[in-house]
């Protein structure tokens, strides 16, 4: 899986493999929290929508993984991607109506998936 990935053309601005193992657990428990806030929120009880956002965006994102690095598909994870992108937006959009901490709280994760969204892109044209 790493040889394929090292093998690869790589967009210059790639960060270091060190700062995705940083960076990742950050988002996550950024999302989590902004979760818990409105999962919380009076507004959402005992569910709301704007969960279910939350969610598909959350699975596109986990499935990003195995599409790009086991199945070696970058334009279907550019695809997968693309779709993580546009549902953490709405999630933000959803989010920050109910409660407007959990809504910023999104905004690093979407920034990186923006990072993320431009070297697939690069991947996908250069290989």
């Amino acid at each position: 899986m790493k040889d394929w990935y090292n093998e690869l053309n790589r967009a210059p601005w790639s960060p270091p493999s060190w700062v995705f193992g940083v960076v990742w657990p950050i988002l996550y428990m950024l999302m989590g929290v902004s979760l818990l806030l409105v999962w919380s929120d009076k507004k959402c009880k005992p569910y709301c929508i704007e969960l279910l956002y939350f969610f598909v965006q959350l699975g596109f994102n986990l499935v990003w993984t195995s599409i790009f690095f086991e199945y070696r598909m970058p334009r279907l994870a550019l695809l997968d991607l693309w779709l993580t992108l546009v549902f953490s937006y709405l999630t933000y959009i959803k989010f920050i109506k109910i409660n407007n901490t959990a809504g910023l709280l999104l905004i690093p994760y979407i920034g990186w998936l923006c990072l993320a969204l431009t070297l697939n892109v690069y991947i996908v044209l250069y290989n």
